[in-house]
């Protein structure tokens, strides 16, 4: 029986673990708990299901708890939400002291914590971002920032709408989100192609004409594609979109590449946006992740660890851009509401003061030595370590290239039986990326255990 997912939902004893962060004394998945997963199969869209089966009960720092005794280290932080930590004190005081008061929502009206958040967002964040639209999800932001990128460009004039994208990369799943995203059988339920979105190809590590020379290899594709397009990009194209590292592996774009783009997009009236959903708010051991590529973009999406809590996404940019929708235009019911604003100032404000961004570039540095360690016990089938700060891809290939994700699904599962949660990503990576305020001890612990499991998960595969 797999459920709601292709993990086994058969009860299994496995050893016990008793350590200072980790503990398992229970069979796994816990008996227990498969009725109630059961009834949540019933229940729910089959699209919301595919994790590995554990029910979380509570979670505090860089730990999951669930009822029956198990404790987990986190190196998933809820796929890049809880930055500051699960339960930081700081997001919990602030959002109590609003529920005491009570004040859930607002819709549009004015709060005092929308106040403040806005305030402190916008004054510890780079100079160019004036002014902040705040949403819910993820996709609402770029949804939004795609809005932006074309009231602009019919402002100034352009003739289309024309939007740059790159192969590989996402950005939600609504349908412009989708439409810049790249994967070609996620968009087939839309039933068209947005015509004046466009793809380039991503400089991924191991095409050497990439990694040769980036520069050319972004212009060489750009030139192909206004050729066979019949673009002129100073009146047909408004807006470049980004994610900042590519998500499921932690690709980051060559340094040359981007800044070649940013030099494009100046020199032909084009936006310049990153979808920092995963790169931001220190994750890379800097504040936002495109500041590793010394560029200054028009418009950044955000959202995900933007509140280490509650579903807060945003859009910054200047007031000229932000300013283009007319008033009531572009708005959203749940936008700015007290709760996930004071979750918000609290989580910046963890981030910036209590030193956690720093705690990301440090330690970072020490998780680094450590995956890149790992990749040398196992050259046969680790090629490549993504990521800088807290944020870390193991890519799985073997001797031959061929990608193998089912060693990765093996490695997931014992990894939970073992008392460590990483990031599942159904192909041949594994994703790490623990809370910002862990401890170098857990952390090490949990890379200990990442090592171990991976070796083991070899032999069983192998025989």
């Amino acid at each position: 029986m797999a459920g709601g997912s292709g993990f086994s939902h058969v009860p299994k004893k496995v050893p016990s673990v008793s350590t200072k962060y980790r503990s398992i004394v229970t069979d796994l998945p816990v008996p227990e708990s498969i009725p109630i997963l059961n009834r949540v199969y019933e229940t729910e869209s089959h699209s919301m299901h595919g994790q590995m089966p554990i029910i979380w009960d509570r979670a505090e720092g860089f730990q999951v708890y669930d009822a029956w005794g198990n404790k987990w280290i986190d190196f998933s932080s809820t796929i890049f939400v809880t930055n500051a930590g699960h339960g930081n004190k700081r997001i919990v005081d602030a959002l109590r002291r609003v529920i005491d008061k009570p004040l859930l929502h607002t819709y549009t009206y004015t709060s005092p914590e929308r106040y403040e958040y806005l305030s402190y967002l916008i004054a510890n964040t780079p100079k160019q971002f004036e002014k902040a639209f705040l949403l819910s999800a993820g996709t609402e932001a770029t949804e939004a920032t795609l809005k932006l990128m074309r009231l602009h460009g019919q402002k100034i004039n352009k003739r289309k709408g024309g939007i740059i994208a790159f192969e590989g990369n996402w950005h939600g799943r609504t349908m412009g989100a989708q439409m810049m995203g790249w994967n070609p059988s996620q968009k087939e339920w839309i039933g068209f192609i947005d015509p004046n979105i466009f793809h380039l190809p991503f400089p991924y590590p191991w095409r050497e004409d990439a990694m040769k020379d980036p520069r050319k290899y972004f212009r060489d594709h750009l030139d192909q594609l206004m050729k066979e397009q019949n673009i002129d990009p100073k009146k047909d194209i408004c807006g470049i979109m980004m994610e900042t590292f590519q998500g499921w592996g932690a690709f980051f774009y060559p340094k040359e590449f981007v800044q070649e783009i940013s030099a494009f997009a100046k020199e032909n009236d084009i936006l310049l946006a990153f979808d920092e959903m995963q790169a931001g708010f220190g994750r890379t051991g800097e504040l936002f992740g495109y500041m590793h590529y010394g560029v200054e973009p028009d418009l950044l999406a955000c959202g995900k660890g933007a509140s280490s809590s509650l579903p807060l996404s945003l859009v910054l940019g200047s007031k000229e851009i932000m300013d283009l929708p007319g008033i009531g235009s572009m708005s959203s019911t749940h936008s700015a509401n007290p709760l996930v604003c004071a979750a918000g100032l609290a989580n910046m404000q963890a981030l910036i003061e209590d030193g956690l961004i720093d705690n990301s570039k440090v330690l970072g540095v020490k998780f680094h030595n450590v995956l890149n360690e790992i990749k040398a016990k196992f050259p046969d089938h680790i090629s490549l370590i993504q990521g800088v700060g807290l944020l870390g891809a193991i890519i799985f290939n073997d001797k031959n290239g061929n990608a193998l994700g089912p060693l990765c699904d093996l490695i997931s599962e014992k990894c939970l039986q073992r008392g460590l949660l990483v990031v599942h990503t159904g192909r041949e990576s594994i994703k790490l990326a623990p809370p910002l305020m862990i401890s170098e001890e857990a952390m090490i612990e949990g890379l200990d255990v990442l090592t171990q499991t991976i070796a083991d998960s070899i032999k069983e595969m192998e025989g």
